[in-house]
């Protein structure tokens, strides 16, 4: 049942060799990384799907790839063409279209096979609760998820990407702005050969659903 009355975007890239988690090439090679991130994908969007929004969406880098077209298909989410020179204009950018029609929004990464249904509901329950934000921190100093029930004015700006220090800087921000904000547990992200050993199971052996 579809009782959450927010939006739930998922941010990917399409799953296609040479694009995708590139930082696993040296190790898995480019069709071994690929294949990888469509399972972190498709794993991302059955938890996003069942976790009762009312609006689910697949935010791409590039909609016109057929892989990412099926995967929307498949999962009946709404695809949609990030825009911005660099992440945080992406995000920023979806964030308010989002809010512009939500009374909050989720954004979420593909990277992070611990997030729970559980865990989006617990955050959807504190931004309905009156919290200006969530943050899902990341064991990497990043953030696997962040929802805000209104845009917050240079949050993403001039962020350091890819870094350590993302998370806290975000903190930061949200604290200097005045905003309140809950956390969701510490989960860890798949982006390096040295987090192999924290996929699941059934993300080695490819046994979520197939298309």
């Amino acid at each position: 049942m579809k009782d959450i009355r927010g939006t739930l975007q998922v941010f990917s890239k399409p799953p296609e060799p040479g694009q995708a988690k590139r930082r696993l090439i040296p190790a898995l090679g480019e069709t071994g990384a690929a294949e990888l991130y469509e399972r972190l994908l498709r794993h991302s969007l059955q938890t996003a799907t069942g976790s009762g929004f009312a609006t689910v969406e697949l935010w791409s880098t590039d909609v016109s790839a057929t892989s990412i077209r099926r995967l929307a298909g498949h999962f009946g989410v709404r695809l949609q063409q990030q825009q911005g020179d660099d992440l945080g204009q992406r995000m920023s950018r979806a964030l308010s279209t989002a809010l512009s029609r939500a009374r909050f929004a989720l954004l979420m990464g593909c990277d992070c096979p611990a997030l729970t249904v559980a865990d989006l509901r617990q955050a959807a329950g504190w931004l309905r609760a009156g919290a200006d934000a969530v943050l899902g921190p990341a064991s990497d100093g990043g953030y696997y998820l962040i929802g805000l029930r209104r845009p917050v004015v240079g949050i993403f700006d001039d962020m350091p990407w890819g870094t350590g220090s993302v998370l806290d800087e975000t903190r930061q921000r949200l604290r200097h702005a005045g905003l309140a904000w809950h956390e969701l547990p510490e989960y860890s992200d798949i982006d390096r050969p040295e987090d192999l050993e924290r996929l699941p199971p059934e993300l080695v052996t490819d046994g979520v659903s197939s298309i």
